[in-house]
């Protein structure tokens, strides 16, 4: 075991060389936000979806945008409007008056990155179409289906929900992020930089390419063989589980504040995004400080509470914590 881990570290450390020269490149737009970037890294090597929610002027847009300017791939931004429609989305069928057939004319999510700028300003039969992109990772276009090209990732973002002309995003499109972020507002500090930043006569930066899909590709074959503990994946079934059936570990007072818990994605997704943090941190198994870290950007998005959890103004971080202080860590 000694032997492989050690190995494991030499190629963690091959396979992340990039890591700090696109982190540097991102320094030089974003300001702050040091968790954010964080978590869409994690998303990159993952394979998983992000979806950010905040007020606008966070800089979640400038943030993504920046992100797949220091990768070398495809980047399409769609801006979400009520008005848009799931063709403009997926594409169409156009006919070629010349051959007397329908040609296909792809849309905006045939991209590697795809930046789903305000989500919740389209209506539902918008935010559905991306459903089969998300999941299936391919898109169907009359009686033809194309498979997208890896990697392909969608970074969301979206105001809250008390914010005028935003709709729910529906239960099942939700579950395909991997993580949901709470974006705050940047520390006293961080807003005098950016106003020194952007508000004096400096030139917006221009960031380089400092990796491509393929190097991305590798890392995550070497995220997949990060090292997990069975002792890890009974606290990661332990901490799902308690949110399904709270009273089975001593949590009966969450019972009726509990709609739904987290399903099986949830699980998955935060072993998944533990083996990410821990190739960040350049190191080959994960802890279980890893899974305490991400556990409330997994779970945030999958836990249903109850009208009554509602009323009693009880967040789905209230709950999560209860279950941290109630399940022993290994």
């Amino acid at each position: 075991m000694e032997f492989n881990l050690q190995l494991l570290n030499e190629e963690i450390r091959r396979q992340s060389a990039f890591l700090p020269a696109l982190q540097s490149e991102l320094r030089k737009a974003v300001i702050g936000q040091e968790q954010m970037v964080q978590r869409l890294l994690i998303g990159i090597l993952a394979g998983g979806h992000i979806l950010l929610e905040g007020v606008p002027g966070l800089a979640k847009t400038l943030t993504i945008k920046s992100l797949a300017a220091t990768i070398n791939t495809s980047f399409q931004r769609i801006q979400f409007t009520p008005d848009l429609l799931p063709a403009d989305l997926l594409g169409t069928l156009i006919y070629n008056q010349h051959t007397g057939s329908f040609d296909v004319k792809k849309g905006p999510l045939f991209a590697n990155i795809i930046l789903a700028d305000e989500i919740n300003r389209s209506p539902a039969k918008v935010q559905s179409a991306l459903l089969e992109a998300m999941q299936e990772k391919q898109i169907t276009i009359g009686e033809s289906t194309f498979q997208l090209q890896e990697p392909f990732l969608v970074l969301a973002t979206q105001n809250p929900i008390e914010q005028e002309g935003t709709y729910p995003l529906p239960e099942a499109q939700v579950d395909r992020f991997m993580l949901k972020i709470r974006v705050s507002y940047p520390s006293k500090e961080e807003e005098l930089e950016i106003l020194k930043l952007l508000a004096g006569n400096q030139i917006a930066p221009t960031l380089q390419a400092v990796t491509d899909a393929e190097q991305i590709l590798k890392a995550r074959e070497t995220v997949r063989t990060v090292y997990v503990d069975e002792k890890i994946h009974r606290y990661v079934t332990d901490i799902v589980f308690a949110t399904r059936y709270p009273e089975e570990y001593g949590l009966g007072k969450l019972k009726p504040l509990i709609e739904f818990g987290a399903s099986p994605r949830a699980s998955l997704s935060l072993v998944f995004a533990a083996k990410a943090l821990a190739f960040l941190n350049r190191r080959g198994y994960v802890t279980p400080e890893d899974i305490r870290d991400l556990a409330y950007d997994v779970l945030r998005h999958r836990i249903i509470l109850s009208f009554e959890a509602e009323a009693e103004e009880i967040t789905v971080e209230d709950v999560v914590k209860s279950v941290f202080d109630k399940i022993p860590v290994p």
